[in-house]
């Protein structure tokens, strides 16, 4: 594998990781315009968002299974055509069925980054956490940017330009990968550079079984989060963000943009202490900032409503890394897979909850309230996962084969 092919899978990896979030993003802001146009309440239309974000969980398992079967790098150009053509249908609509429709496949396509695109970069990364962290940044400026871009081309132009621009700048990412593949540049890359120290089967079984937990957590957090943002800041930040969709937008932008930074620390934190105590800690420091932002308003708000992104964002380098450790390495793309069903999977039920939880009492202080609580399941949780300095066995070498006599 030449660096060239090296350094352009790590760029489009992370141009992708920008574009998943965007594009999964961006509706939370897209529907405080459409409530005028179809006139329609708040929390129907976030549900229209409720198949695709179910889509983007559950179909990461059959898009790794392609990846390691087929091509990781013929998925991600998949992922690219198909992502952006879809957003451009959704921005040609004209009613909520169709829009449910547009959304789905929206959700399908996003599907096959996170089990293709985080495998495709850790074949070719020197140092993980590192990596990772840099490319979480991209994934936390895609959260960041929709805001500002739904916010910007809807007070400039129209609900459809926030989703047909992006799915023209999608589409033509996907071909120039694609003319990259056709002339060599990017290849599969070095499959022995997924390869690292085996744990322990013990180890590997009760870390595996806690991430299951606390990953689900995580994802609840952040798609809970996600949705519910840009609705709490209209709710609280009016007399500061003004009238219209950009000062909202803005202001979530500038959330999820200070926020992701952090991820280049918390790949450096990952690549240099323990695992275990950085993801611990992250979880730790989340609780009182969930509650926080359940009570807060004005500028205190944004504030404590950064740190929670920041936060998340911090310990996915250890989490992604605390995988990698206890799973098989033929089992490390279904690994990724699992992953990524229970992160962006439960986004339906956050979704669910949101709505119902702004329809009932009219505000979200009971959804930041009852995720801090679980926060505290995670925190507790994470707490036995396998130390960093529990036996870690090298692989037991295989007994010679019996030789035939001269």
């Amino acid at each position: 594998m030449s660096d060239r092919s090296a350094g352009l899978a790590t760029a489009f990896s992370a141009i992708g990781h920008l574009y998943v979030h965007l594009f999964t993003a961006i509706y939370a802001v897209i529907f405080l315009s459409l409530e005028e146009v179809w006139s329609l309440p708040y929390h129907e239309l976030l549900k229209l968002w409720s198949l695709g974000a179910l889509l983007v969980g559950l179909a990461a398992l059959p898009a790794g299974w392609l990846g390691d079967r087929w091509s990781k790098t013929g998925m991600m150009v998949v992922y690219f055509l198909g992502l952006g053509s879809a957003s451009i249908v959704c921005g040609l609509v004209d009613g909520p069925t169709a829009l449910l429709v547009g959304l789905a496949a929206i959700g399908l396509f996003a599907s096959i980054y996170h089990p293709v695109g985080i495998a495709w970069l850790v074949r070719n990364a020197k140092k993980r956490g590192k990596a990772l962290g840099f490319n979480g940044v991209f994934g936390g400026v895609g959260v960041a940017s929709a805001g500002l871009v739904a916010g910007s081309l809807i007070d400039f132009w129209s609900w459809r330009a926030a989703f047909i621009v992006p799915g023209v700048l999608c589409l033509a990412t996907g071909l120039l990968l694609l003319w990259c593949v056709a002339r060599g540049h990017v290849t599969e890359g070095d499959a022995a550079a997924e390869s690292g120290q085996p744990s322990s089967r013990s180890a590997m079984l009760r870390g595996f079984l806690i991430l299951l937990w606390t990953m689900m957590v995580i994802g609840l957090v952040f798609q809970g989060t996600q949705a519910a943002l840009p609705k709490v800041f209209d709710l609280r930040l009016r007399e500061i963000a003004g009238a219209g969709a950009f000062g909202i937008g803005a202001i979530v932008s500038v959330v999820y943009g200070v926020g992701s930074l952090v991820q280049i620390l918390g790949g450096h934190l990952a690549d240099r202490h323990s695992l275990k105590r950085v993801y611990i800690g992250a979880f730790l420091l989340q609780v009182p900032v969930l509650f926080a932002v359940a009570a807060f308003a004005g500028l205190p708000l944004i504030a404590v409503a950064t740190l929670t992104v920041l936060l998340s964002a911090g310990a996915l380098p250890a989490e992604n890394m605390l995988l990698a450790r206890y799973t098989p390495e033929r089992h490390r793309s279904l690994a990724y897979g699992v992953k990524f069903v229970l992160a962006f999977g439960t986004a339906p039920l956050a979704i669910w909850v949101a709505a119902e939880v702004q329809s009932v009492t009219g505000e979200f202080y009971w959804l930041f309230a009852a995720m801090a609580l679980l926060t505290v399941t995670a925190f507790v949780a994470a707490l036995f996962l396998p130390g960093d300095g529990d036996p870690v066995p090298a692989e037991r070498p295989r007994a010679p084969l019996p030789q035939p006599a001269e």
